[in-house]
């Protein structure tokens, strides 16, 4: 089948590898000048998430203050944006969160596997590194984050819970005061480089000339006619006046996977995904002193702000910013912009005191979606021929690696890899 692919973030480009696998011809069409130059480009180095990270559960906006959740919330919500906090908090309580987990295990699990196997095939190096220690101030914080714990022991995730001074011992890094309550150590769980992932994927595709790349086109609507669908694509900037004729390209099949961009195209089609856009920032800051570098990555579990070496610099992911949806078009403002930046910073003072220069770092912003129930949405809508692949949140980039399988399974005709109530939890249906 021919099958065109709206986006070339992370989930465009492994979802055009998986339905290349497949044995499907496929076309990726990008607005920027290459790949991975949207929200990928700050993705935060955490490959998949823990229970200890979805952006989802009890320790997740549990507290309205923004110095304590890690979610600065900008005044001035409406009421989808209200009605959107309300939902996630329902799934503060401990059991609505051990069983929306559970729903997404399977694609955390299947995203594991189809990553080791193209690190096999190709023998890609994107600066991965094992070892993640999430960490947790308050004696309540700790207890917050006894659900996430539970599950890890229900589903056997290898891990080790340390005492403040077992997780100073394992990383000299980390100060023991002031005191904090504890850590969780990941031994096999993994930080890696993105954006790098997402442009070595797209080499192997180019080495095999089996996916076309349409760079500095942007998809101004979707058509949809009998057994086939086709894109239309809008005029260039500065292109030459031309003919009322609009590009189209035509396929078997479109897959939406453009982040952001995909909730206007889906809804000129009359889908309203209930996904709501979030403000995400990261500083790029270089190694200040060695001896102070961790030599794992460190999470702050509560205010999910992750902390990844990368070479000579570290990656310091986090920052979100929850307001209206239909301010997220407009620049932040400075003050917001610094307040986001300032729990970046702070993190990395309070772990990891020295080792960064905050004051050489280089800052991102950049916009991810997150859904009312924490899933992303992966599946079939309005049409046969229609796919969408959104809404994967900030938490573990590998998940695209996952998700882009089931689109491609779906395409094809296959039986996921996921059980069927899986499935149906990722489905757009769900909202209605």
């Amino acid at each position: 089948m021919d099958v065109i692919v709206i986006g070339g973030g992370i989930v465009g480009v492994a979802t055009a590898y998986q339905l290349r696998a497949a044995g499907h011809r496929v076309c990726v069409v990008e607005r920027h000048a290459t790949v991975a130059q949207g929200a990928t480009y700050g993705q935060g180095g955490t490959v998949l998430p823990t229970p200890l990270d979805v952006w989802f559960g009890p320790t997740f906006m549990a507290s309205r203050h923004t110095a304590k959740n890690g979610v600065i919330s900008k005044t001035g919500f409406n009421g989808p944006a209200r009605q959107f906090v309300k939902q996630l908090a329902a799934l503060q309580d401990p059991e609505a969160f051990g069983r929306q987990y559970a729903r997404l295990r399977p694609l955390i699990e299947l995203s594991r596997e189809t990553m080791a196997d193209m690190e096999a095939r190709f023998g890609l190096e994107y600066e991965q590194a094992n070892g993640l220690l999430y960490l947790v101030r308050s004696a309540q914080e700790w207890e917050q984050t006894q659900p996430a714990l539970g599950l890890l022991r229900q589903y056997e995730v290898p891990h080790h819970v340390l005492s403040p001074a077992e997780c100073a011992a394992f990383e000299h890094s980390v100060p023991t005061d002031p005191a904090f309550a504890g850590g969780v150590l990941f031994d096999h769980e993994r930080t890696a480089n993105c954006p790098l992932f997402a442009k070595l994927v797209k080499q192997t595709l180019d080495t095999e000339g089996s996916v076309q790349f349409m760079f500095g086109c942007e998809v101004s609507a979707i058509r949809l006619e009998g057994q086939r669908a086709a894109v239309e694509l809008a005029p260039r900037p500065g292109a030459a006046p031309r003919s009322r004729e609009v590009d189209v390209i035509h396929a078997d099949a479109v897959v939406v996977a453009g982040g952001y961009g995909s909730l206007a195209l889906l809804e000129r089609l009359g889908l309203r995904l209930p996904l709501h856009p979030l403000r995400v920032h990261n500083l790029v800051a270089p190694i200040a002193h060695e001896e102070c570098a961790p030599h794992v990555a460190i999470v702050d579990s509560v205010k999910r702000i992750a902390i990844s070496r990368m070479n000579h610099r570290l990656r310091i992911a986090g920052g979100a910013v929850l307001q209206s949806a239909a301010q997220i078009d407009k620049p932040l403002g400075e003050a917001l912009t610094k307040e986001a930046l300032a729990l970046l910073g702070q993190a990395t003072h309070d772990w990891i005191p020295g080792a960064a220069r905050i004051s050489a770092a280089l800052p991102w912003e950049g916009v991810k979606l997150l859904s009312p129930d924490g899933l992303p949405v992966i599946g079939n809508v309005l049409h046969p021929r229609l796919f969408v692949n959104v809404g994967l949140g900030p938490a573990g980039w590998g998940l695209a690696c996952g998700s882009g399988k089931l689109i491609a399974d779906l395409i094809t005709g296959g039986t996921p890899d996921v059980p069927a109530d899986t499935l149906a939890a990722l489905r757009a249906d769900r909202f209605q």
